[in-house]
């Protein structure tokens, strides 16, 4: 395999070397729209044409608003032609968020891409040039097809070096405000090869890209990871196509979220009931038949390796998908360590575990047992905050993940919760609610969960039902849920035993800030509308409560 000392490197090499191969499969009102690495370069060569017409000062921020697409990475790649520093927005903020960053980041232009709802989006952007992608149907400022067609591609991109800044990443943010992660391009190109000496793919293999390019795992999974391999991505052209653009793209490696693999569970049990799925996988002949079905239906015929991370994915579901003859593999990574971390392998998967270091990384665990880890592409810091850099870095260079875990006799890593999501009860006694909330979301009638308890005697759980919980009755429900409670609270300490659970009246989404792009419970936002009824909450006298 060539060796790249950037992601713009690799490009180049694909464009000229396999000029017809497919690149970006973008699929527009039912049809797909297919850009060649030679037809894609030529027009990305001509926005980095028109990006130098601009005049900025040399490394300038360029700002990327956009849900994932072909012109995503066109512009990612086009910014990288002309040496200035992409700054990604996920396309789900608000105007406020939207303005924070654009401000913070200083950014001089802004692209404008595949949108759902821009005009509400609109009023965040300040005055900045501005580019609008109409094959998507935004025509704020101008026009991509317009700049296509008026200027001549350059000749002469720029090729950056491997200290050079590529691009300030604001994290999605669990807790507190977004802070902007600087990585190199030497960063970039480096946690691709680490991915590509670890997975052994087919040439030119094929990627599917849905989670946010915004998000470090996505922009460093599949795109650049992608353009190290020659791969060809393709889209979903929305939620609606979502499955069926799977299904036909059949990637060859395939990563999501804990959330993900709920719901694809979820829809294989509305046509294959657990009752039935059981008795056909213990027939012989048809257990073969229906794997191979389920399989080719999500889209994971081909995929070698598939993959579960960001959040905690329970053992259960895990081992319910290899009855069914899917491996998933859980990694961790964060976007401070351009997810260079753990992960589990085919043939090295302990379920349970989010698997052992990746070649290059070095760990140790704190006094307290917080994860710390080096690699050779760490961050270079937060954008305009050295205090907040230096504080999360040991003395020796090591970053501080504010993960705890554990290490087995084996090397295999298990995250038992966030040193920062600790909570205290008014018995003045300390909780982990990670550990616990794993356990709950076995239930399969529970789509999310916060465990929490600042000021009561016991922790109370908040719960969001899944499609299966809300196909029942609230008695039905309840009974579920508590049953789980009941199942779980006599391996806990006697401090961290569930006493209430309260089922949520709205689902918590990336819509209502109550979720990051990734999925994950945004637990600072859910306790500051809820905490004022801990207390009666506590004191209610049902065991389920519904808001």
């Amino acid at each position: 395999m060539t060796s790249f000392n950037s992601p713009l490197e690799a490009f180049l090499y694909w464009e000229k070397h396999t000029p017809e191969t497919p690149f970006l499969n973008q699929p527009i009102a039912g049809k797909i729209i297919s850009y060649t690495y030679k037809s894609a370069g030529e027009e990305i060569r001509k926005i980095a044409s028109a990006l130098n017409d601009y005049n900025l000062p040399e490394k300038s921020h360029i700002a990327l608003l956009s849900k994932n697409c072909a012109h995503w990475i066109m512009s990612d790649i086009a910014i990288m032609m002309t040496g200035h520093v992409s700054i990604p927005i996920y396309p789900t903020l608000n105007d406020t968020s939207i303005n924070q960053i654009l401000t913070h980041s200083e950014s001089k232009v802004i692209i404008i891409g595949k949108l759902d709802n821009f005009d509400s989006q609109k009023a965040g952007i300040p005055d900045i040039h501005k580019i609008s992608i109409n094959l998507y149907g935004e025509n704020t400022g101008d026009s991509w097809g317009e700049l296509v067609l008026k200027h001549p591609p350059i000749t002469n991109p720029h090729l950056p070096k491997k200290e050079d800044l590529a691009s300030i990443i604001y994290t999605s943010g669990t807790t507190g405000t977004p802070k902007g992660v600087m990585h190199t391009v030497g960063n970039f190109i480096t946690a691709a090869n680490t991915f590509n000496s670890t997975v052994d793919l087919p040439k030119n293999p094929q990627l599917f890209s849905y989670l946010p390019l915004g998000h470090i795992a996505e922009r460093v999974g599949i795109a650049m990871f992608g353009l190290v391999l020659g791969a060809t991505i393709s889209f979903a052209e929305s939620l609606e196509t979502f499955a069926s653009n799977l299904e036909r793209t059949q990637p060859h490696t395939f990563f999501a979220v804990p959330r993900i693999w709920a719901k694809f569970q979820e829809k294989i049990l509305e046509t294959l009931p657990h009752k039935k799925l059981n008795v056909l996988l213990n027939i012989p002949i048809i257990n073969g038949v229906i794997k191979k079905k389920l399989k080719q239906k999500l889209g994971l015929s081909n995929a070698v390796v598939i993959i579960s991370g960001a959040a905690p994915l329970a053992s259960s579901l895990m081992k319910w998908y290899k009855k069914i003859g899917i491996t998933v593999l859980q990694g961790y990574g964060m976007t401070e360590d351009c997810i260079i971390s753990h992960i589990n392998l085919p043939n090295h998967n302990k379920i349970g575990t989010v698997g052992k270091p990746l070649l290059g990384v070095h760990t140790k665990l704190s006094a307290e047992g917080e994860v710390c880890l080096k690699n050779d592409c760490l961050m270079t810091g937060y954008f305009k905050a050295p205090e907040i850099t230096a504080s999360v870095f040991t003395e020796d260079g090591y970053l501080k993940t504010g993960d705890l875990g554990e290490y087995d006799h084996d090397g295999y890593l298990t995250i038992t919760g966030r040193a920062k999501d600790q909570f205290k009860t008014d018995k003045g006694k300390y909780i982990s609610p990670a550990p616990i909330e794993l356990e709950l979301t076995k239930n399969s009638d529970i789509e999310q969960i916060c465990i929490v308890g600042t000021g009561i005697p016991q922790p109370i759980a908040l719960v969001t039902p899944s499609l299966l919980g809300k196909g029942k009755s609230n008695e039905e429900f309840s009974k579920s849920l508590w049953k789980s409670v009941q199942e779980i609270n006599p391996s806990l300490e006697k401090h961290e035993k569930i006493v209430k659970i309260v089922v949520m009246k709205e689902d918590w989404t990336v819509d209502n800030g109550l979720a990051t792009p990734t999925l994950k419970v945004k637990r600072n936002s859910v306790e500051k509308i809820h905490r004022e009824f801990y207390r009666s909450w506590f004191e209610h006298e049902e065991n389920v409560i519904f808001e």
